[in-house]
């Protein structure tokens, strides 16, 4: 005999699987563990009312529920909403998902005609709208939390403007810069960082999925472009089979999280190394600092190391998404319940750095004199010394070599090329002016670079107004 769904009293009865008519045998309890995702999606709980609101609405503007129907149904997704949010809504071994969750915690409350609210709509379409809507929510976040990553790194440029410290390739001393021309540089990593979450609100994640159905779409008459109006989507997807196999914008989010990390990293490895006895060109605040538990002398950068290690999560969370989906077939596969976790990692990971990367940032103390001592040894103004024969006329690659053997010369003796008095430029070159003396000073040869995105103290001052411009003087981007 086949199933039915009512009771010896004419009565319906509250669902159970949503698939079950099929079948004439309950899930094994092992299967129904290892398949339920509502333990990593219950966070969706949100945005799958929100989606249901706008697609009961939607249901009665086309005449496909009536409006008390569509009333009936819309206040019980209010209850079911009111309960989660005072850690009332209950599951059961019966919830795959959080979709089934809120289906029968609805059925419970206005009884058979939440069945309705399924109409024109899969499991397929619901779950990628309810993860469009959360990560729009979730991008806006960290498109903020990058804003004030970039605010503090401002301030501290503006409050260290004329502070010089060495610049580094292959991590030896290479060229004076600005300390502020340093910090920008991070700011400006950031700022890509920012375009690239920014992009994303206007492109993949603007798109409406909802209406693809189980995945050729559907015969009732709905609204797709009601739909998306009523839930801030500009635009609806075109084709229902792309529309429900398709996760390019969680990899479009992961990549751009992943690329993130790699500038967290690299600013918390700087941190690190210049925070060291060795370099000691900034103190981290004790409070974003630990002890060791045997050497009472250490203060370590526990929380740069931190943002350093995560990054490989962030990176790995990329990875595990484009294997779960490469090879799979169109349209839905259960594999696709895998997007959820890396994700959801992802994003925390990201909102938890930008909470900790501002205060720890705005209470660094950095060592000017430290810095500019440093930038006496390894010779980071040689360049200055060979643009200034370039300046006489002698081709840049005789110049180079001079230079270098001046270099091999003071290193011998423990000096630096601030040391040489003019008649000993001049031996190794006849070319040397009395300008040399001038040249190869720290505050001459960081004004020098005078180039646009160049370290001289006019340059850097340019693009600290035009940073404050942006970053001070903008409208909040809020999330649809």
């Amino acid at each position: 005999m086949i199933a039915s769904n009512r009771t010896k009293t004419g009565k319906s009865k509250i669902p159970g699987k949503a698939w079950e008519g099929r079948f004439t045998k309950p899930a094994d309890p092992r299967a129904e563990d290892y398949t339920s995702s509502l333990a990593v999606d219950f966070r969706l709980l949100e945005y799958d009312i929100r989606g249901s609101i706008a697609h009961t609405r939607m249901l009665v503007q086309c005449r496909i529920l009536t409006p008390g129907e569509g009333r009936r149904i819309l206040k019980g997704l209010d209850q079911v909403f009111k309960e989660w949010k005072a850690g009332r809504l209950e599951a059961c071994r019966q919830d795959e998902d959080v979709h089934m969750l809120v289906e029968r915690r609805l059925h419970e409350i206005i009884g058979a005609v939440a069945g309705k609210l399924h109409t024109a709509r899969s499991r397929n379409d619901q779950v990628v709208t309810d993860l469009k809507l959360y990560l729009r929510h979730e991008v806006a976040k960290i498109v903020q939390g990058l804003s004030g990553v970039q605010q503090v790194l401002l301030k501290l440029a503006e409050r260290h403007i004329q502070w010089i410290m060495p610049g580094y390739t292959h991590l030896q001393s290479a060229q004076p810069v600005l300390v502020s021309h340093w910090l920008l540089a991070h700011l400006e990593a950031f700022s890509r960082d920012e375009k690239r979450f920014q992009q994303l609100l206007k492109g993949s994640l603007d798109e409406l999925p909802l209406g693809a159905a189980a995945l050729a779409g559907t015969g009732h008459p709905i609204d797709r472009k009601m739909t998306a109006k009523l839930l801030g989507f500009s635009r609806v997807t075109a084709n229902s089979m792309d529309t429900v196999g398709d996760r390019d914008f969680g990899l479009e989010v992961l990549s751009s999280a992943a690329i993130c990390g790699v500038h967290l990293s690299r600013l918390a490895e700087e941190l690190v190394i210049f925070s060291s006895v060795e370099y000691n060109f900034l103190t981290l605040d004790q409070g974003f600092a630990t002890g060791s538990s045997i050497m009472p002398q250490k203060r370590n950068p526990d929380i740069a190391e931190l943002l350093r290690g995560r990054s490989g999560r962030l990176n790995g969370n990329l990875v595990t998404l484009l294997t779960v989906l490469k090879g799979l077939p169109l349209t839905y596969n259960r594999d696709l319940q895998e997007d959820k976790e890396p994700v959801f990692d992802s994003v925390d990971t990201l909102k938890q750095s930008f909470f900790i990367l501002p205060p720890m940032l705005a209470s660094l103390r950095f060592n000017q004199t430290r810095m500019e001592q440093a930038c006496g040894r390894g010779f980071p103004n040689a360049t200055e010394a060979a643009d200034h024969l370039v300046r006489q006329g002698v081709p840049f690659r005789e110049a180079h070599a001079v230079v270098g053997r001046v270099v091999t010369a003071v290193a011998q003796k423990g000096l630096g090329l601030e040391n040489l008095s003019l008649a000993e430029w001049r031996k190794f070159h006849p070319a040397f002016q009395p300008g040399i003396i001038q040249d190869v000073k720290l505050s001459r040869a960081v004004g020098a670079k005078s180039s646009q995105g160049g370290t001289s103290p006019a340059r850097v001052r340019a693009v600290v107004a035009q940073h404050r411009r942006r970053l001070f003087k903008r409208k909040t981007i809020k999330s649809k």
